[in-house]
């Protein structure tokens, strides 16, 4: 069990606002308040749980991919 609260919330929000660093709020876990930040070449996704764990998942590009040919591959994988 860890000690996180809606203080610690509070207090990662505004620093995320200090920084002028965007984010979004969104609850995809049942107990849990994930803080979605988008950093350029970077998301981060960020759970704090009612029981105190707090979850750091950090996606990191791998860069060198731009244009056309790269949009089309991500609708060719991910579509239905």
């Amino acid at each position: 069990m860890g000690t996180a609260t809606i203080s610690d919330l509070l207090a990662l929000l505004d620093r995320l606002k200090a920084a002028h660093i965007f984010y979004t709020l969104s609850d995809p876990t049942q107990g849990a308040v994930m803080v979605e930040v988008v950093v350029p070449g970077e998301r981060w996704e960020i759970e704090l749980h009612e029981d105190g764990e707090i979850g750091v998942e950090q996606f990191v590009s791998a860069g060198g991919v731009s244009g056309s040919e790269a949009l089309q591959d991500l609708f060719d994988r991910y579509s239905n």
